[in-house]
């Protein structure tokens, strides 16, 4: 989490001290989101948040520890919408689908826009680099358990961990989000989503490995009319 700075336990009173660090954070995001990184300064931060700007010292200590408190909270919020959508999701169609609508959504609020300036800003700013990949963690840290039941278990396990399907789901998900929101063209990367939804929907019909959380089936499963595996029973 970023710094707070030892001026922040207990300033202002409980209630309006949140209210002030909460519109300090949401002023940075939205300067992030419309002034980049570099414009992002604590005159433009206090603007947006109807603040004075020496509250940003005395609530974070610096601009940066206030930008990285913004990247939390996207970060937050960002996690929280993969979650609900993994948890939603009883089929690979539906996930396919519910990824769909949390990348419009990234894209919509301007969460990636955030993201981007600090990546983009970690290349130039000692020490950032870290902060940032550790907010990007806790999101690969959920993919991979999120993956674990349904890879570890199949046959591809040994060519493909899970932690290295993780890794490659967020690092595509992620640069789709990039991409889209650097050209301010999502078409291309809805396309492939299009795509996935056509071989998610066939390994449906396939009898893929049900979701982790999806409702389980009884006995054996398979296709839908297939016969009897030899030995099984096939009447009361």
């Amino acid at each position: 989490m970023a710094k707070a700075g030892p001026r922040a336990k207990g300033a202002g009173g409980g209630g309006r001290s949140a209210e002030t660090r909460a519109a300090l954070v949401s002023g940075a995001i939205e300067a992030l989101r419309t002034a980049g990184f570099s414009g992002a300064s604590a005159r433009e931060i206090a603007r947006l948040a109807g603040c004075n700007q020496t509250l940003i010292f005395y609530h974070f200590g610096s601009v940066n520890d206030l930008l990285l408190a913004a990247l939390d909270a996207v970060s937050e919020q960002r996690l929280a919408a993969y979650r609900a959508a993994f948890e939603r999701a009883g089929s690979l169609s539906e996930l396919v689908e519910s990824a769909r609508s949390v990348f419009e959504a990234d894209l919509d609020s301007g969460h990636v826009a955030v993201l981007v300036e600090m990546i983009a800003a970690a290349r130039s700013v000692p020490g950032l680099g870290e902060q940032v990949a550790a907010r990007i963690a806790p999101a690969r840290a959920f993919a991979q358990a999120a993956l674990r039941d349904a890879v570890d278990a199949s046959p591809f396990a040994r060519l493909l961990p899970s932690a290295d399907a993780a890794h490659a789901v967020v690092a595509g998900f992620l640069g789709l989000e990039m991409l889209a929101n650097l050209d301010g063209d999502r078409a291309a990367a809805l396309a492939l989503f299009d795509r996935a939804s056509v071989l998610a929907a066939l390994a449906d019909m396939a009898g893929a490995l049900p979701l982790p959380g999806a409702p389980a089936a009884t006995g054996t499963t398979r296709a839908t009319g297939a016969p009897p595996a030899p030995g099984e029973n096939s009447g009361g």
